[in-house]
């Protein structure tokens, strides 16, 4: 592609350790003098005191407590280096994607129930996912995921209705490049969260709906979803509070807080909790379907929510599979020559029928609503199984099937020494436009096991 990067044979490498100590003039033991991606690996005490630099005083103040996750290492010490050239091609395709999803969101949101079937979309959606906040907006704050290919960036997913690694994008990426002397390719970019959320509030109002009482609300004990909710409410701009899930309730045909005895009503509702999980909410004690309940709220006014409800359609990878299919047919005119430019630039081919790719090349199967990886099949293009994800979780689901591309390989330094993980850039799309980029390295499916890598410019 023509693009200055660090590179080593095809594959990223990552900043040494001890290149990164002596950086900001940290001493350190022997075995860190050297150079290289391995450098340091032999004292397991030499990285694990630099790593606990790095992210013990962000743990401390509350802000990124899961630096650690299941017992095992999440956020590396290691530093990826990103050219100005790539972040800049990351940010245009996650412009001109998004615009490509809005196009396409708006003219599926209109569409009759056998769509919404069709786009595996749970039946108690299929009202709510009607609501938007703005005709230029397909979310409020979403994250394309983006592989780098021989051929480009080419993506993979939106995560569209419920993303996670805000806080380690536009908080703590910052943090450790001002430690090791780096530039952050996010540097300024915490007011793209509050223009992202205080201009949903204004659309919502100038809609008609009520946006007076804010509520954010994820699982409490849950520190990756709480600690992502708690930033956003800091950072949003807007005057709410932080509400459990377990304190919700449907009341008097409105959705409140219970608060002291009270029920305190909601009208807007920024919730880290997946529409289609929402679906499926019943009452513990009595089986009642609150979580029904509450879609109808938002499909009858009586509820605004951050994200919006019609985010679910774009958040579903049979979305993709519409987009590539209106592409492919030449779609009589929906897009326009630049939208058609930038799917074919960026996106990969995507069906709903295994047919469609087998026999032809190598192919993955996803579930439509899936997530981290979760019911993943990667196949070659004789059909064979070459991976599949290991978990329980999804394959319940209808299947979309996609190109396959490979993730490329970085090398880095953890607990367990030098290993060898396969990079997936992810980037925020918020209020609409290009924001945060952030980095996780793991197998050929990116499962919840794989690590936050932090990233510099070179």
């Amino acid at each position: 592609m023509g693009m200055k990067r660090r590179r080593m044979g095809g594959e990223y490498k990552a900043l040494s350790v001890a290149a990164l100590r002596r950086g900001v003039g940290v001493g350190g033991p022997g075995g860190l003098g050297g150079s290289g991606a391995g450098s340091g690996s032999g004292s397991a005490g030499g990285y694990a005191d630099w790593r606990e630099r790095l992210y013990g005083p962000l743990r401390e103040e509350g802000l990124f407590p899961w630096d650690r996750m299941y017992g095992e290492e999440y956020a590396v010490a290691s530093v990826v280096s990103v050219s100005a050239a790539l972040r800049t091609e990351i940010a245009e395709a996650t412009e001109r994607l998004g615009r490509v999803f809005n196009r396409t969101l708006h003219m599926a949101r209109l569409g009759e129930p056998a769509l919404f079937e069709a786009l595996g979309l749970p039946e108690a959606t299929w009202r709510a996912v009607r609501v938007y906040v703005s005709e230029s907006l397909p979310t409020v704050i979403g994250r394309f995921d983006f592989a780098e290919t021989p051929r480009g960036l080419k993506m993979l997913e939106l995560n569209s209705d419920t993303p996670t690694s805000v806080v380690e994008a536009y908080a703590v990426n910052g943090r450790v490049c001002e430690l090791v002397g780096m530039g952050n390719p996010n540097a300024g970019m915490t007011s793209h969260l509050r223009e992202a959320f205080t201009g949903a509030a204004v659309a919502y109002a100038a809609a008609g709906f009520a946006v007076d009482r804010v509520a954010f609300s994820a699982l409490d004990w849950h520190e990756e979803d709480a600690g992502t909710t708690r930033y956003l409410l800091a950072q949003s701009g807007l005057e709410g509070r932080f509400v459990p899930l377990s304190d919700l309730r449907v009341y008097e045909d409105r959705l409140c807080e219970w608060k002291d005895g009270r029920h305190e009503p909601i009208d807007l509702l920024y919730r880290l909790h997946a529409m289609e999980k929402l679906a499926e909410d019943e009452d513990e004690e009595d089986g009642y379907p609150t979580g029904a309940h509450v879609l109808d709220l938002l499909a009858r006014g009586r509820l605004c929510s951050i994200n919006p409800p019609s985010a679910l359609l774009a958040q579903t990878k049979a979305f993709q599979a519409l987009i590539w299919n209106l592409h492919a047919a030449g779609d009589g005119g929906f897009f326009t020559q630049e939208e058609h430019e930038a799917i074919e630039a960026y996106m990969l081919p995507t069906y709903l029928e295994e047919s469609s790719l087998a026999g032809v090349r190598p192919y993955v199967t996803k579930p439509v609503l899936g997530r981290e990886g979760g019911a993943v099949t990667l196949y070659g293009a004789d059909g064979a199984v070459q991976e599949r994800d290991g978990e329980v979780n999804y394959w319940e689901q209808p299947m979309v099937v996609q190109e396959q591309v490979d993730l490329p390989v970085v090398e880095l330094e953890t607990e367990r020494g030098v290993e060898r993980g396969r990079m997936l850039w992810g980037s925020f799309l918020t209020g609409g436009k290009a924001s945060a980029i952030v980095a996780r390295a793991g197998g050929r499916i990116t499962g919840n096991l794989s690590y936050y890598v932090p990233i510099g410019l070179e």
